[in-house]
């Protein structure tokens, strides 16, 4: 099994920054897509952004240009910069990991919210 922990939410003012982590333990197999989606008040759960094992990333339209995703392999961590965050970010994100396998694990969320 694997267990995904998210840290790094909060309260940022618009046009803030924050850096969310996400880290991975158990059995994980090395080809695998780790991302992040997100779920705000009165919406459904949206992908924000993923990542290969490679580095491959996609990114919604929303964000891109100003969140970034990365990882470090070595220690199954990914990670979301986000910069010029606006109110409609606010949302719970999700850290989410999927391997060839088609197995799909998702952390228990993190809160970010964005507010004058």
């Amino acid at each position: 099994q694997v267990q995904l922990v998210e840290s790094g939410g909060g309260l940022v003012q618009p046009g803030g920054s924050l850096r969310l982590s996400c880290a991975a333990s158990g059995r994980i197999f090395s080809l695998n897509t780790m991302g992040w989606y997100r779920q705000g008040p009165g919406k459904q759960r949206d992908l924000v952004a993923v990542i290969t094992d490679i580095g491959s990333t996609n990114y919604a339209d929303s964000v891109k240009g100003r969140f970034a995703i990365s990882r470090d392999n070595a220690e199954n961590t990914v990670y979301l910069q986000m910069g010029s965050l606006k109110p409609d970010d606010t949302a719970v994100y999700y850290c989410y990991i999927k391997d060839i396998w088609s197995r799909e694990y998702w952390g228990q969320g993190t809160q970010v919210t964005v507010s004058s």
